[in-house]
């Protein structure tokens, strides 16, 4: 009896041993790459344009120092759109995590709230950037801190305070922008996120988002609306537009998806047109995704834009988008 219950409290102790161990967190990190590629033609008011097209490249890293503290690092090699440089690489996330249980709190370059959810349930950002990116309501990340908290599986709160200037122009002054968001999960599938954020200068720019959205096994939708008021500070300026997009999922590999946009912008006093009439209109996008392996994604797609100044022609392009992450 005495030789089995030793046995025993060895055993017992060896137990414990391997779960202690098993216990010990192991710092660790590990390198991230993603590029956005295509080829692309364009036909307008009789006029052709075919390009190739690095369209974005991140290459970045992430380190976990314990269970609850881990940083991000991620560089954005982007055209600026502006001057002579093709390519400029920009720090499009430098920030520190921490996480306990149902809290979140991230301080540094970090990413926004304003459009998080809603670019998760388009799902094709190497495709066409989400409302609020796609017509410059907000940046998809800046310099500050957010803090987000889960209540339950059915409500969730987040907030941010931020440079407002967005992860390109690091202007440091006292302007901030201050959002608040709620997600709620009523049932299962189903997502609904309210948004609203301010920066204060002369005057008052604000904006306002709704989201939901419904995502099954093999289909997902989503429609959104947003508004920004006193656009860039000016007193009456506002935009406003709508998105809704679908995706069914036809097999393990490939998947058609569809989305339309329109962005619309206010006439100010004594205007005969809206203040923003050159960027306004109506964005289509049908197209199809195959997946050969994984972390390669193919997508031919046609994208349609019908601006609402009338002297301009409805432009079509076909795209055969590429997206190549680890």
């Amino acid at each position: 009896m005495k030789k089995i219950g030793l046995s025993i409290i060895i055993f017992f102790s060896i137990s414990i041993m391997g779960y202690s161990q098993s216990k010990i967190f192991t710092p660790e990190g590990k390198p991230f790459m993603k590029v956005f590629t295509n080829f692309h033609s364009s036909f307008s008011d009789g006029k052709s344009n075919s390009a190739f097209e690095i369209k974005r490249a991140y290459l970045g890293y992430e380190y976990a120092f314990s269970k609850n503290f881990s940083a991000k690092a991620n560089f954005d090699i982007d055209n600026p759109g502006t001057g002579k440089l093709q390519m400029t690489v920009y720090i499009k996330n430098a920030y520190l995590k921490y996480k306990l249980d149902n809290f979140t709190a991230k301080f540094g370059m970090i990413g926004t709230k304003s459009f998080s959810v809603q670019e998760s349930a388009w799902g094709y950002r190497y495709i066409e950037k989400s409302f609020q990116d796609a017509y410059k309501f907000n940046a998809s990340a800046d310099l500050g801190a957010s803090v987000s908290y889960k209540f339950n599986d059915i409500i969730s709160a987040d907030a941010i305070i931020a440079n407002g200037e967005g992860y390109k122009n690091l202007q440091a002054d006292s302007t901030f922008r201050t959002g608040f968001g709620l997600t709620f999960n009523p049932i299962k599938r189903l997502t609904a996120r309210v948004y609203y954020d301010f920066s204060t200068k002369i005057n008052t720019q604000s904006s306002i988002i709704a989201f939901l959205g419904y995502k099954a096994n093999n289909y997902s939708i989503g429609a959104e609306y947003n508004k920004l008021s006193n656009v860039g500070f000016y007193d009456g300026r506002e935009m406003s537009g709508s998105s809704f997009y679908a995706r069914v999922k036809a097999s393990k590999k490939l998947s058609i998806f569809a989305r339309y946009d329109q962005l619309l912008s206010n006439k100010l006093a004594g205007a005969s047109d809206s203040w923003n009439i050159a960027k306004d209109g109506q964005l289509f996008i049908a197209g199809i995704e195959y997946a050969p392996v994984k972390g390669v994604k193919l997508a031919p797609n046609f994208k349609g834009w019908n601006p609402t100044d009338t002297s301009k022609t409805f432009v079509s392009t076909f795209f055969l988008n590429c997206e190549i992450k680890f």
